[in-house]
């Protein structure tokens, strides 16, 4: 495996990427839907609602953990997954930022 570089780019630069990779698997998107639109989860909940093992689930719900973007709580014998809010925040305001970024040329660059 080669070495990593992403300490040669800005904070920001790193935190979009990372927010990107969280947001590169259909699965994960899935999930975040399904948090969504219940305001709070139960893991047992989401592997009914995904053709995917339990043990697939909890990888993903692993990664989007681990990028900031949801926080789980233990009940008992269950972990309650939820969306992150202040997370969710400022993951939306850095991609509304990078997109706004790009305007449209006043030539068409390629021909």
């Amino acid at each position: 495996m080669g070495i990593s570089k992403s300490e040669e780019f800005s904070v920001r630069d790193n935190r979009l990427a990372e927010i990107a990779k969280a947001f590169a698997h259909p699965a994960r998107i899935a999930i975040l839907r399904i948090l969504i639109n219940r305001q709070s989860c139960v893991c047992g909940d989401i592997v009914e609602e995904l053709p995917l093992s339990q043990s697939t689930v909890s990888q993903h719900l692993k990664e989007l953990k681990a990028a900031g973007i949801i926080q789980g709580e233990i009940d008992g014998p269950r972990i309650c997954y939820c969306i992150e809010p202040g997370a969710w925040k400022s993951m939306q305001k850095n991609l509304s930022d990078f997109f706004e970024l790009y305007q449209d040329p006043k030539e068409k660059c390629c021909p």
